[in-house]
């Protein structure tokens, strides 16, 4: 068993479901930590989702994130499998960042 430390970092600069973690072939991902961040001056939310093939399960929906600030919002470890990928949403394009920290197992 192999394990790496990584982090998947993206700028959400529209409003459409945007890709941020696809886990490699073979591997899982323990994800610790998604940090959001709005650097604009204007407060935002954001919408978290699972897709796993056609299913969509939601993590957030229209989760608030302050003006200039920044929310963690996990409080404990999320698994995603390697078939399965974390789509953010930005209610309004080019004010929020978020940054995922996750173990990757292979």
């Amino acid at each position: 068993m192999t394990i790496r430390y990584k982090n998947a970092k993206t700028d959400l600069t529209s409003t459409d479901a945007t890709a941020v973690l696809t886990p490699a072939n073979a591997t899982t991902a323990i994800i610790k930590s998604i940090l959001v961040s709005e650097d604009s001056g204007n407060a935002d939310t954001i919408t978290l989702t699972i897709t796993a093939g056609s299913d969509v399960f939601s993590l957030f929906k229209v989760k608030a994130v302050s003006a200039n600030g920044t929310v963690e919002l996990l409080s404990a470890p999320l698994v995603l499998a390697e078939s399965e990928i974390l789509k953010a949403t930005a209610a309004t394009g080019n004010r929020l960042h978020i940054v995922v920290s996750y173990m990757e197992i292979s």
